[in-house]
């Protein structure tokens, strides 16, 4: 039965991951791009510079720019990171880190446009707080509210039982259990009752937790691979050459099958930076921002930071080490790695880093499907959905680790698409946004000279 149910649900991840989707997500990203006239890219050290300047207090909002940020980071700085990069390489070989490249820059136009819809349409519930994302910019600004409801449906199956929870758990199982000897079934419990304490306090908690967790973690790992890069930086020529040419020859897989290097690059790269699949939005919508695009150049940092940084790192580290083809596959096969390239302890910190990593994953996707259930069926079963949420951590923690990617696969593609379908449609308002920013900014440039 296991195994069926795994072979079943490959069967419609690669349905739905077929060459439409992979098209219409990197289409999406390069229109935005191109009508926007190169923003995100023209921005990018401003909006970096944006991440640490100092809170609005005066505008809407529940939290700051940088918890924003750091939630949003928290949600998407994970398992993609680690073992997704592992699992892409593993299945894709190494030209798959190259693709994931370019969903990442072209994505940064699609995260920007979702923080700008995001905080745009965002609306106030019975208890003050913003809500937003593509339910609502979908409802309120497309007129769409069909679309806003299936994207929510979607949503929540993801975090609870894709990318957000149970793929989560299944990896801090594994790597607890690789490193640590630690039983499945106690991490499980374990990850269970800490997310359930932070997840009480509601956005607000999981910002504060979000902001001290996130840059420690993102730090260690930064330190691990950069060291890894000098104490072999005569590898490293190499291991970006095969990236780059297994990217377009798709050597590196079994009979040279280059739409499984591209397919698995764009479907990891999305799951490691979430652009397009509409959280951002979400995210974005709860900071106090004076304009939409503001915080939503915040937001896409996120995309450079998660992919063009982290990712790369976790790539290349693979690439030199070579053990891709060894029959070890996710956390594990990235734990090996780095302990080949940083002997005696590289194992240790990946396991500390990516059980970090999970712990605020789980925490930002505990906040985005429970602003899509509550959409769904009103703030009154807010209780219910964390306990769902909290509940499934334990069965994920012992799950297959195929069954629970393409679980997590699946509802990524199907939620992708009614928020794709409404960034492409809602592109004159992120432009006209724009524009107005670009005059605001020119002012404000003014004022102070």
């Amino acid at each position: 039965m296991g195994e069926w149910f795994e072979n079943f649900t490959a069967d419609i991840s690669g349905f739905v991951w077929g060459l439409p989707l992979i098209i219409f997500l990197v289409g999406t990203g390069l229109y935005l791009t191109i009508r926007l006239a190169f923003f995100s890219f023209r921005m990018l050290p401003y909006s970096l510079k944006l991440v640490f300047t100092k809170a609005d207090t005066k505008s809407e909002g529940d939290i700051t720019h940088f918890q924003a940020l750091m939630t949003a980071l928290a949600a998407t700085v994970g398992t993609g990171n680690v073992v997704g990069v592992a699992t892409a390489v593993v299945i894709g070989g190494p030209g798959a880190v190259f693709w994931m490249w370019i969903t990442a820059l072209v994505g940064m136009a699609t995260k920007y446009s979702e923080g700008v819809l995001g905080v745009k349409y965002r609306q106030k519930n019975a208890k003050g707080e913003m809500s937003g994302g593509p339910m609502y910019y979908l409802e309120y600004g497309l007129g769409q509210k069909w679309l806003g409801v299936l994207f929510a449906f979607f949503a929540v199956f993801a975090a609870i039982f894709g990318i957000g929870n149970m793929i989560q758990a299944n990896a801090a199982s594994g790597v607890a259990l690789d490193v640590f000897n630690i039983p499945v079934w106690i991490t499980g419990i374990v990850f269970a009752v800490l997310i359930g304490l932070v997840l009480i306090g509601g956005v607000k908690s999981i910002g504060k937790t979000a902001s001290i967790l996130v840059p420690f973690m993102v730090a260690l790992y930064l330190i691990a691979g950069i060291l890894i890069l000098v104490l072999h930086i005569d590898q490293v020529p190499a291991a970006f050459g095969l990236i780059f040419s297994d990217a377009f020859t798709g050597n590196a897989v079994a009979g040279g099958a280059l739409g499984t290097v591209i397919r698995m690059g764009v479907a990891r790269g999305l799951f490691s930076n979430e652009a397009g699949l509409g959280t951002g939005g979400i995210a974005a919508a709860a900071a106090r921002t004076d304009v939409p695009p503001r915080q939503a150049l915040v937001s896409m940092t996120q995309v450079f930071i998660d992919t063009i940084i982290v990712c790369t790192i976790t790539g290349v580290s693979l690439t030199m080490a070579g053990l891709y083809t060894s029959g070890t596959e996710g956390a594990a096969l990235t734990a090996q790695s780095f302990d080949q390239l940083l002997p005696g302890f590289g194992d240790i910190i990946v396991a500390v880093t990516l059980l970090t990593f999970i712990f605020s994953t789980i925490l930002g996707w505990g906040y985005f499907g429970e602003k899509c259930f509550t959409y769904l069926v009103g703030d009154n079963f807010t209780l219910l959905y964390r306990v769902i949420f909290v509940l499934a951590i334990i069965p994920g923690a012992t799950m297959s680790l195929g069954t629970v990617w393409n679980l997590g696969d699946i509802f990524n593609g199907l939620m992708a698409v009614p928020n794709l379908i409404g960034l492409l449609l809602l592109s004159g308002v992120v432009a006209a946004e724009t524009k107005e920013f670009i005059n605001l900014r020119k002012r404000e440039k003014q004022e102070v000279g």
